[in-house]
């Protein structure tokens, strides 16, 4: 079961898991649309990896499936896609 972190690894916005605009890595590293067209290039920073859109979980699943509450941000934010 994929963890649906709370928040964009770079600039910390939420990202709800019943909600659409996140995006993962196969590692499900988590940013948000902006950030992956924009800085990241469409790259994950941590693995070099592609993001894919983020399925959504429906709410009537989160109460016995609930998304993580472990907030990772990236020390430093990220650094522009080479």
């Amino acid at each position: 079961m994929l963890q649906m972190r709370p928040n964009c690894e770079c600039c910390d916005k939420d990202l709800p898991a019943e909600a659409p605009g996140a995006m993962i890595c196969s590692f499900e590293c988590t940013f948000c649309t902006d950030c992956v067209s924009g800085v990241l290039g469409g790259r994950c920073p941590n693995c070099g990896g592609g993001l894919v859109a983020r399925p959504t979980r429906a709410l009537e699943k989160l109460a016995n499936n609930p998304a993580s509450t472990t907030r990772v941000l990236k020390a430093g934010g990220c650094k522009l896609a080479a």
